[in-house]
């Protein structure tokens, strides 16, 4: 197969998948994404490590509800890592490194965590960090991923500076991939919704917009732009939405 031909069907995959996800249906609002988790995975008192653990905030309830557990957090943002470890807390373990390398012994943990992070792998290293994930898991340890929906008002404001129609489908497809080649089973999957609140657009323009793990380079006519269409979405308690979520739990085959 040429080059061009693989690209046209990688691409119509890419299609394909992202206008799958754009046609779900209708979801549950869950408060906490952590009941979703608990409900799929048997957590407690397991080893655990999360990639792109951003501030961790779902690593540091996850040891409230449950201290037996033992979590690793992986962030690649070196400003956000330098955050986390200075806000230490029993049983949790702060790490620099990407999911495509993962700095750590093999058979290390029973459960790996990755929320909203999987679509951040360069695309190129989708294959190798999933690669890398079996790596350091036990044998029949669990891969819990939540990642993002193409669709909704939110994602309607987001894609206007950051469109991730392509890698969020990509990241389904590896995947799918994975599953196919043996590797990996999936044992559950669930779909549900969760709140968003901005006090205003500076709250929504420093979370969303300015992250520092990204670069979006957002010009004034850009932030223009956005600020007009987050403007409706503005009431006197300030902008709410709902992010849709596709979770899948793959368990190691050995």
């Amino acid at each position: 197969m040429t080059n061009a031909t693989t690209d046209a069907a990688t691409d119509a995959a890419t299609d394909a998948a992202s206008d799958a996800m754009t046609d779900l249906p209708a979801a549950a609002l869950v408060d906490d994404e952590l009941d979703v988790l608990a409900e799929l995975v048997p957590i407690a008192g397991r080893d655990i490590v999360e990639l792109g653990c951003g501030a961790a905030k779902l690593a540091r309830a996850l040891l409230a509800r449950h201290p037996g557990c033992r979590v690793t957090g992986l962030e690649v943002d070196q400003r956000q890592h330098a955050r986390n470890l200075a806000a230490p807390q029993p049983g949790l373990r702060f790490v620099a490194g990407g999911a495509e390398a993962i700095p750590l012994p093999g058979a290390s943990f029973d459960v790996a965590l990755m929320l909203k992070s999987l679509h951040h792998v360069p695309l190129p290293l989708l294959a190798q960090a999933l690669a890398e994930v079996g790596r350091v898991l036990r044998p029949h340890g669990w891969l819990y991923v939540s990642e993002p929906v193409y669709g909704g008002a939110l994602n309607e404001l987001t894609r206007r500076y950051n469109d991730e129609r392509v890698v969020r489908a990509a990241a389904q497809a590896a995947l799918d991939a994975a599953i196919a080649a043996g590797t990996w089973e999936q044992v559950a999957e669930r779909r549900f919704e969760i709140a968003v609140r901005f006090r205003d657009f500076a709250d929504f323009e420093q979370r969303m917009m300015r992250p520092s793990w990204a670069e979006h380079r957002i010009d004034e006519a850009k932030l223009a732009e956005v600020r007009a269409a987050f403007a409706p979405h503005l009431q006197a308690d300030g902008a709410h939405f709902t992010r849709a979520l596709h979770a899948r739990v793959l368990r190691r085959r050995h």
